[in-house]
């Protein structure tokens, strides 16, 4: 009977050993994972001999978390994966439920027909479907101050600087020139700073306010700005007219339901994806117009580049999944979405169903969500290329009105040294009649025209405390 227990004891360590090393046998196999995955920027992309992008950084860090290795290849027929009327399924999806593959890691939308097929693991990226478009061709919402559109803010910002430097200039050339202010002790200088600024916003109106000045370098100065203020404004209304026009032409389209009640821009999708599923299944009104527009007019696109490219040669608006279209945007700046977004999804991992590898790869992601990895990965492969639009591209620049710029420059500049050439010589005759130094006399002139307090006022009093 000890005999007995003893051989039953060893057969069963036997078979028990036996399983052990045909499972291990089993998982050494299936060490190196066949991943499955679609060209599409910025989620796979070639570099040389190798695939970069989005998703491959995503499996390179799910590959150190569980611990596995991998081997990737492009999916053979280039689909996503679509279930055909005898409820076969090509593309990715296909592969995986043949057996072809392990996993597929891509922008896999997670939808209930192929959670049925396969098993989708927790979305890495929420999205959903929104509308692309050229800049050009829609009208932006209006704002408060649109009338500053004309011009940047680096302009205004220029203009506002010589506006200020004209206004100081013209008060110095009032105190420094004798044709102007003739006896300093004796006089009161209409010209003072508060005046000057009101005199030049006038003239920036072309409203003009008196006095006007009486000097040969006063007039240089107002002359000059007046130029500057009719170039100026001819420039502005010319801009905001062209604006307005422009506006005029174009379309409000903010969502689906502008462009479902417009014939001007054709619009279209990518074929057999998830977003014209979406379309087709809707029962609201609206979406049903658009599933039947792009049916009517076979206005469907092959690629998701087919798409962009489409968008960008104009009269056209590519529907596709948000965080594509920002991507598009992103790097082409003629490009805009439109704010609204439907249909909210998730991308996804799609493993065969009933896979041991879902569960984990599920925890894995939510893992990299929280440790912010995927943020980093998002900000990494979506970054811009171009300049945020915070104006207009038809308001002009500080660098294209350099020419009146400096003409104001050059005016303020012979203005002043005309000043300075009265003064000094007022202060040489005087300096001959008073048997004085020109400089010294040149020097007092600077002192009491140069004086913030009034002189007049001074003697007056000082008359009084004698009295």
């Amino acid at each position: 009977m000890v005999i007995f227990n003893n051989m039953w004891t060893l057969l069963a360590f036997t078979v028990s050993t036996t399983v052990l090393l045909l499972t291990h046998s089993c998982t050494a196999a299936k060490s190196e994972l066949i991943v499955t995955t679609i060209k599409q920027d910025p989620y796979t992309m070639a570099k040389g001999s190798q695939l970069e992008g989005y998703c491959m950084d995503l499996l390179s860090e799910l590959a150190k978390k569980l611990g596995f290795k991998y081997k990737v290849h492009l999916v053979k027929d280039g689909a996503y994966g679509r279930m055909d009327d005898s409820g076969s399924w090509n593309g990715m999806i296909g592969e995986v439920v043949r057996g072809e593959a392990d996993i597929a890691v891509a922008p896999l939308t997670l939808t209930a027909a192929r959670e049925k097929a396969v098993g989708m693991t927790k979305p890495y990226m929420q999205t959903g479907i929104s509308i692309l478009l050229r800049r050009d061709i829609v009208s932006q919402d209006s704002g408060f101050f649109d009338f500053l559109s004309p011009f940047s803010g680096e302009t205004w910002f220029g203009i506002l600087i010589a506006y200020i430097l004209t206004a100081v200039c013209i008060c110095i050339i009032a105190r420094l020139s004798p044709s102007e202010w003739s006896q300093p002790e004796n006089e009161h200088n209409n010209f003072t700073l508060l005046h000057s600024l009101w005199y030049t916003a006038g003239a920036l109106s072309l409203q003009g306010a008196g006095p006007h000045p009486k000097s040969p370098s006063g007039r240089v100065v107002s002359c000059t700005w007046w130029l500057f203020a009719v170039v100026l404004l001819a420039c502005y209304f010319s801009s905001l007219s062209s604006n307005q026009s422009s506006d005029s032409s174009h379309l409000m389209i903010k969502g689906f339901e502008d462009l479902a009640n417009q014939d001007f821009i054709e619009y279209g999708t990518l074929t057999g994806s998830s977003t014209l599923a979406f379309f087709k299944n809707s029962n609201n009104p609206s979406y049903r117009r658009i599933y039947e527009h792009m049916e009517r007019r076979k206005s469907l696109v092959s690629s998701m580049d087919e798409g962009v490219q489409r968008a960008r040669e104009g009269n056209f608006a590519f529907i596709g999944e948000s965080v594509s279209l920002d991507l598009a945007v992103a790097r082409y700046c003629e490009l805009v979405r439109a704010h609204e977004v439907i249909g909210m999804r998730g991308y996804s991992i799609v493993t065969p169903l009933g896979s041991p590898l879902l569960k984990n790869l599920s925890v894995a992601i939510l893992q990299l969500s929280e440790a912010g990895e995927l943020a980093y990965l998002r900000s990494k492969w979506w970054a811009s290329s171009c300049m945020a639009h915070s104006a207009k591209a038809s308001s002009l620049k500080a660098h294209g009105m350099k020419g009146i710029f400096l003409v104001l420059a050059v005016g303020l500049g012979i203005g002043v040294l005309l000043a300075l050439l009265e003064l000094t010589s007022k202060s040489r005759s005087s300096a001959q009649e008073q048997k004085k130094s020109c400089c010294s006399v040149l020097t007092q002139e600077l002192s009491q025209r140069l004086r913030t307090s009034n002189t007049k006022r001074d003697q007056e009093t000082s008359d009084k405390s004698k009295a």
